[in-house]
């Protein structure tokens, strides 16, 4: 042998000579069952390849793997894996000269086979899969970096690698499951087929670049689908594991826009391989973080939101097309309820990766598809009414809140624009309790900024808040402005929350909490004065009999105004406040505890039939805590006046539930702003009674209001379209007049060179001459 090598190498034009004789002994002992020879033979061709790197190479290269492919051809295993040793020798070697004219598809095709070999001995089935997988292991390597190679990643190729290295890493998974005896420990040692698999499988994904990728997933993902894997999820989520960990990380946006299109592809396939597809989503999302959702962010969020609304009208008309034919499959409302989740866990688990000015955009588009009662008709109409229209906002709602969890801005105004805390706040006053809920926990993640919300988990009166240890920065001018613009919008939806019948015990100790991480988070002087006047208001609320509030619901509204008054009490740290609050808090204890958090959220509150007399010493005094205020510094006049919400058309727009009357709310708002109304408003606008009568809305102007769109909703409903027409030309002659008249005014007349300028002072002036009509001096003229 050594005197063979020194021959080829001293003359290496040889080799190729050499290289044919050694194939055709090897071939001729092949046939007769030499097998001794052969092994000599492949020996000595695999010394002379590792020893010969010089040009001529190529021809010998040819030789050899043609002897390697009569040994991989033969049916006896040994010789099988003493074939595949050599060819993974041979894919070690660095080549120096590029080869034109080798193909490797017998070798992809053969080791493809080997991985699924099914012969009888479980040891050799072992090697013979073994040597497979490193036979494509070689492939790989050899191909991969080679341009003038057949592309391995083409999907004829693929689709047969990456199944092989699945079907290894499954069926390994069976037999790990069984311990193995200490015999047999000392020989796994090695490296069993599962390890070899998933690393032959890493170093394969991890050499794919971003054109290849595609290429590489769709084989798993077929494989996936063939095999019903996605059902049990583990080994899916395994796969997609190794996937995302063995990609180079820029890329990895690629397999979820994949895994996203898989998805819809499989919309009408049984809840729990979707549950899978989703599943393996959000692991896959966890994993890339930042780089997972790609330059598509809103299309993520589209897919998935599109997933939830196909699965609640599944579960809902309770077939895939709408249609209840007996051939159908039978949809399992519990597996849609499963997936239902999984999605939105996966949504949020999305959002989780994006910097916030992105995640206020999702917040924005998931807000955008939420439907309101009545006004989305170009929403797709389901076949599952309102129910289904109801079941889709509470789904959304879910998926905002897990959006917002953890969500931290320092600018209010710029994470909650207007276009998204108008819609919400509407949302907070339907008749629908647990929509109502929803809206306040996604109001309570925007809000908190330093983790409080913990802390104001339950309602209870605390003598000393400092054991809360919260954690209270000052306002920044953001903050203020925010409270500014929103501040009476908020109020006003604390205040009608408490006032619907429907409110449970969640729903007070979440209100509660909003009120806590107001005062902690956005609290300035002003906004602390609003804050009592609106406790204050509720325990009006409670005390007032014309709401028709249930017993349950006063008691508790007024638990919620005594905690809230402890609370901010010890907040401003005015002794003479928190005295009286104390006191009042003490009375109660005595005389009526069903007034105070403790005796009324619990399981069963002891509460009267009917509240009767609460007055006196039970109540907090809006002349006493008006007078400690104004003490220390805080505004009396504001504190003296009670707190109204004021209506808008939020309210009846929130409580609508026709179309019709979300036309004659459009038209009201028009005749509203009609013209005929302008020159009262512009004098009224700056009287001083009209300052002060805008803090407060008097009943009777409210009667008026109604009574006067009642008629404008009446007109536009009956009157003929003549009339109306008439009625909006009119307005248009109107409005044109009056802009006559203004650009008349506005127009001062220039110096006018014809010499008519005014004489004396305070008499008019002519009208301006337009320049056209002016007779200019011969002199100016060139």
């Amino acid at each position: 042998m050594e005197k063979l090598t020194f021959y080829a190498l001293s003359a290496p034009e040889k080799l190729d000579r050499i290289g044919a004789y050694l194939s055709e002994r090897l071939s001729r002992d092949v046939a007769r069952h030499r097998y001794g020879y052969v092994c000599i033979a492949m020996e000595a061709l695999d010394q002379l390849l590792m020893a010969c790197h010089c040009q001529s190479i190529n021809l010998f290269v040819e030789s050899f793997l043609k002897m390697v492919r009569k040994l991989l051809e033969s049916d006896k295993p040994s010789l099988q894996i003493l074939g595949t040793n050599s060819f993974v020798k041979f894919a070690n070697i660095e080549e120096d000269t590029p080869s034109y004219h080798r193909s490797y598809d017998f070798f992809v095709s053969r080791f493809s086979e080997m991985c699924h070999s099914s012969y009888e001995d479980p040891d050799i089935r072992t090697k013979i899969r073994m040597a497979g997988i490193k036979g494509l292991q070689g492939v790989v390597r050899k191909t991969v970096n080679d341009e003038l190679q057949a592309n391995i990643w083409d999907p004829q190729h693929m689709d047969k690698i990456v199944p092989s290295l699945l079907f290894n890493l499954q069926s390994g998974e069976r037999t790990e499951s069984r311990s193995p005896s200490p015999l047999q420990a000392s020989e796994k040692e090695k490296e069993s087929p599962v390890e070899l698999t998933e690393r032959c499988f890493r170093e394969l994904l991890g050499r794919a670049a971003y054109g290849n990728i595609k290429n590489a997933v769709t084989p798993v993902l077929m494989h996936l689908d063939n095999h019903s894997l996605w059902e049990g999820k583990t080994f899916a989520v395994r796969c997609f594991k190794i996937i995302m960990y063995s990609i180079q990380s820029q890329h990895s946006h690629l397999v979820i826009q994949q895994l996203l299109g898989h998805l819809d592809a499989n919309s009408k396939n049984s809840a729990t391989v979707r549950a899978g597809i989703v599943e393996v989503l959000l692991e896959a999302a966890a994993i890339a973080a930042s780089g997972s959702v790609g330059p598509t962010v809103l299309e993520v969020f589209n897919t998935l939101l599109r997933q939830l609304r196909l699965s609640v009208d599944y579960e809902l008309t309770g077939s895939y097309d709408g249609s209840t034919n007996i051939g159908t499959k039978i949809i399992k409302a519990h597996e849609e309820r499963q997936l239902q989740e999984a999605v939105i866990r996966t949504i949020g688990s999305f959002a989780n990766t994006l910097p916030t000015y992105q995640r206020s955009e999702v917040m924005l588009f998931i807000m955008g598809k939420i439907p309101v009662p009545g006004v989305h008709l170009a929403l797709p109409s389901t076949g599952s009414g309102p129910e289904g229209t109801r079941m889709i906002q509470i789904m959304l709602l879910k998926s905002l809140v897990q959006v917002t969890a953890g969500f931290q801005t320092t600018n209010m105004l710029t994470a909650l624009p207007s276009s998204f805390l108008e819609p919400l706040l509407s949302f907070s006053l339907t008749e629908d309790p647990e929509v109502r809920l929803l809206v306040l926990q996604i109001l309570l993640s925007l809000i908190d900024r330093h983790d409080n919300r913990p802390k104001f988990s339950d309602i209870s009166i605390i003598s000393d808040i400092s054991v809360l240890k919260l954690k209270v920065d000052k306002c920044s001018r953001q903050d203020n402005l925010f409270m500014k613009k929103h501040g009476q919008q908020l109020y006003r939806h604390i205040y009608l929350g408490c006032k619907e019948q429907s409110s449970g015990r969640q729903h007070y100790e979440t209100l509660f909490a909003l009120l806590g991480l107001l005062s902690v988070e956005l609290a300035n002087e002003e906004v602390v004065v609003d804050l009592i006047r609106l406790a204050l208001a509720l325990q009006d609320l409670a005390l007032s009999t014309d709401e028709g509030l249930p017993v349950f619901n006063r008691c508790a509204v007024h638990a919620l105004a005594a905690a809230y008054l402890n609370l901010i009490c010890q907040l401003t740290t005015v002794p003479a406040f928190c005295q009286h609050i104390h006191e009042v808090i003490e009375v109660r204890q005595k005389e009526s505890p069903y007034l105070l958090p403790e005796d009324v959220f619990i399981e069963n509150p002891k509460l009267p039939s009917s509240l009767e007399k609460v007055e006196g010493d039970v109540l907090f005094l809006q002349s006493k805590i008006t007078e400690v205020l104004g003490g220390s510094g805080y505004n009396t006049d504001r504190l003296a006046t009670p707190y109204v919400p004021q209506y808008t058309d939020e309210d009846r727009l929130s409580k609508r539930k026709s179309i019709g009357e979300t036309i004659s709310l459009q038209v009201e708002v028009e005749s509203r702003n009609s013209p005929e109304k302008e020159e009262v408003k512009i004098k009224e606008i700056f009287t001083t009674e009209s300052w002060s009568r805008a803090g407060v809305d008097s009943v009777g102007m409210e009667e008026q209001e109604r009574e006067r769109r009642r008629q404008v909703v009446e007109k536009f409903q009956k009157a003929p379209f003549e009339e109306i027409a008439a009625h909006c030309g009119a307005r248009a002659t109107l409005l044109q007049s009056k802009l006559n008249q203004i650009f008349e005014i506005t127009i001062r007349p220039p110096p006018s060179p014809s010499g008519t300028i005014s004489s004396g002072y305070g008499q008019n002036q002519s009208r301006s001459v337009p320049i056209y009509e002016m007779k200019f001096p011969d002199l100016c003229v060139y």
